[in-house]
This record gives C-alpha cells, sequence and structure tokens, in this order.
C-alpha cells in the first residue's frame, strides 16, 4: 500500500468517525458505531484479501448516506465518484419501512457492482456475528431469526462473490439453525 493510499484510507476512517461519532451499536454495551464500518474494512482486508482503496474506502463509508446528515456529493467531493457511486448502491433509503428495505435490498443485491457486492457481503457478515454473539435489547429470538433469514438471502443473491466470506456467512446462518 502506497502512502497516498494508506493516507485515502485514513481520510476515509477519519471522515466515518466524525459522521457516526454519536452513534452507538444496538448491542448491551453500546458499542462506538464506528467499530461496525471500521469491522467491516477490516473483513475485506484481512479474510478477503481485498487490497483495493476504493472498496475499503466505501466500507468504512458504508452507513454515512443512510444513517447520518451525509449526502452522495458530499462523499463524491471528498472521495471520488467511484467511492460515491459505491456507497450508494448499498445504502438503504430510511425514510421507507424496514420490510420494504429489506426487499430492496435483496432485488438489487444481484445487479450491484463487484464492490458494492464485497462491502454488503463484509456488511452482513460483521451483522450476523454481532448477532451471534448478543441478541441487542429488545430484539426477540424471532427477530434475530428473521435477520439471519433475510441474510441468508441477500447471501445467496450475492453467490459467487467470495467463495471465504459466502461459506464464513453459511457457517453462522446454520450455526442459527437455518
Amino acid at each position: 500500500m502506497s502512502a497516498s493510499d494508506a493516507a485515502r484510507l485514513l481520510d476515509a476512517a477519519d471522515f466515518a468517525a466524525h459522521k457516526h461519532q454519536a452513534q452507538r451499536r444496538k448491542d448491551p454495551e453500546g458499542t462506538p458505531y464506528i467499530n461496525h464500518p471500521i469491522g467491516v474494512a477490516r473483513i475485506l482486508a484481512q479474510e478477503a484479501g481485498v487490497t483495493d482503496i476504493t472498496v475499503l474506502q466505501a466500507a468504512l463509508l458504508h452507513d454515512t448516506v443512510e444513517d447520518t446528515d451525509t449526502s452522495p456529493a458530499e462523499l463524491e467531493e471528498r472521495f471520488g465518484a467511484e467511492v460515491r457511486r459505491v456507497v450508494e448502491e448499498v445504502s438503504d433509503d430510511k425514510a421507507l419501512p424496514r420490510a420494504q428495505r429489506q426487499r430492496l435490498r435483496l432485488e438489487r443485491a444481484a445487479r450491484c457492482s463487484p464492490a458494492a457486492r464485497l462491502v454488503t457481503l463484509a456488511d452482513k457478515l460483521h451483522n450476523l456475528r454481532d448477532l451471534h454473539r448478543c441478541t441487542p435489547p429488545g430484539w426477540s429470538e424471532e427477530r434475530v431469526r428473521d435477520y439471519f433469514r433475510w441474510a441468508s438471502e441477500v447471501a445467496a443473491a450475492l453467490r459467487g462473490t467470495h467463495a471465504a466470506l459466502e461459506e464464513e456467512l453459511r457457517r453462522l446462518i446454520e450455526a442459527r439453525g437455518l
């Protein structure tokens, strides 16, 4: 990795940390939200061997448009059109009901770019690992099972993207009895 690549990656991490600074994960510990995008980027770099800086930046930024006041134009201005495009591909419209967002995510999954497919797989893997570790307060076992079932459908739509990530998702889903 070149110095300029490292700088671009750190810029994305810093931007995401600033944007997510007041947010917490849904786990019982209330983990700082930034741990999630960092975890997604780590999965891609360490477990999937991804070295493409655009993909890693998009992983770090993947929830900024969806969960903060960040606009796609702001991402493009700071990180370029390709990063913006990948983030937009993996972003949901939070104005829609959860069931509709999940249906749309499933419908779009197979048509996503290779970069967006990787970010989506790593995102689902990170979320399933968290849910496997502990149930968020207020989540019933049925809601957890429904998320695992939906993530399984998304993973199936992305089949052929990355064998190791897909296998890890399959293992976690089977561990949940699905």
